[in-house]
């Protein structure tokens, strides 16, 4: 696949301006049209190129790269995924493990890709909606029921496929893709997850219950988070990624999350290679098998 038309998102930031900026001048040298996300546009401050809001963006373009961390990257991928647009990453932020290529490498990484030597990484996403409303959420990372505005401990129920699977007193549940399981859910003591796995893990949150672990369920689970009778809502909170929270109303007793129907595909250049992603990132040990 040739990419002719390429859309930009970056993090705000003045650290970002250097790395924009080599970027669309590397792009226009290769008689690719550039197009910027408007939030990016506003910061950067380019007057000379296309802008568009992000779902345009995405729609418009056959690939987005994202200039900055793991948490930019998040946001424009559960726009891009609407569109089946690809992603790629160069890496501005701190661990990076979705956005993999370094400032320092950006130009020979782009030099393979457009010449067509890159791999295509699909990766699962997460849909949730709350009982008793229609529209649905997606999450790239994962899916948080936590406490909210309560020192206490907040009681639920989880269901898979309909089957009772406990009732556990905690700070919450994280649900998390593959992808997710460096985030949050790797904090919360769960599994690291291979992304070609096709599943999702279940990790309480300082669970009282020491016996409760992280559970792995097939990705074609439905799972249902059903709050418990005596617990009030306004206690309860939903989180995608970090980054959009959602209240539970009243009438809002469960929580319903499955696999999204459409796959997130990454970007790398050929001889990408996640394990050693792992190693770099979380700071393992230097010795290898020779």
């Amino acid at each position: 696949m040739a990419f002719k038309h390429v859309g930009i998102v970056g993090k705000e930031g003045a650290d970002t301006h250097a790395t924009l900026k080599q970027l669309i001048a590397y792009l226009q040298q290769h008689s690719i049209s550039v197009c910027l996300d408007e939030k990016t546009a506003q910061h950067f401050g380019s007057q000379q190129l296309e802008t568009l809001d992000s779902a345009a963006l995405c729609k418009k373009v056959d690939l987005l790269i994202v200039v900055g961390g793991d948490g930019t990257l998040l946001g424009a991928a559960r726009e891009a995924v609407l569109q089946d647009t690809p992603l790629l990453g160069i890496n501005l932020g701190r661990l990076g493990f979705l956005v993999d290529i370094s400032p320092a490498e950006m130009v020979a990484s782009l030099d393979q890709v457009f010449e067509g030597n890159y791999e295509i990484d699909h990766r699962s996403l997460l849909d949730m909606h709350l009982a008793n409303q229609d529209e649905s959420f997606i999450a790239f990372n994962d899916v948080v029921i936590h406490k909210w505005n309560t020192a206490r401990l907040i009681e639920f129920e989880t269901f898979i496929n309909g089957q009772f699977v406990d009732k556990q007193r905690s700070d919450g549940l994280i649900i998390s893709t593959p992808t997710g399981s460096t985030a949050y859910a790797l904090s919360g003591g769960g599994p690291l997850i291979h992304p070609s796995l096709d599943a999702f893990a279940l990790v309480p949150i300082c669970p009282h219950t020491l016996s409760n672990r992280p559970i792995v369920v097939d990705a074609q689970s439905k799972i249902e988070i059903r709050v418990c009778g005596h617990m009030s809502q306004e206690h309860f909170r939903v989180t995608c990624d970090g980054q959009e929270s959602h209240p539970l109303a009243e009438e809002q007793q469960s929580i319903f999350i499955q696999r999204y129907e459409k796959q997130v595909k990454l970007i790398h250049p050929t001889g990408y290679d996640h394990f050693n992603i792992l190693r770099s990132k979380l700071g393992w040990g230097s010795h290898h098998a020779k």
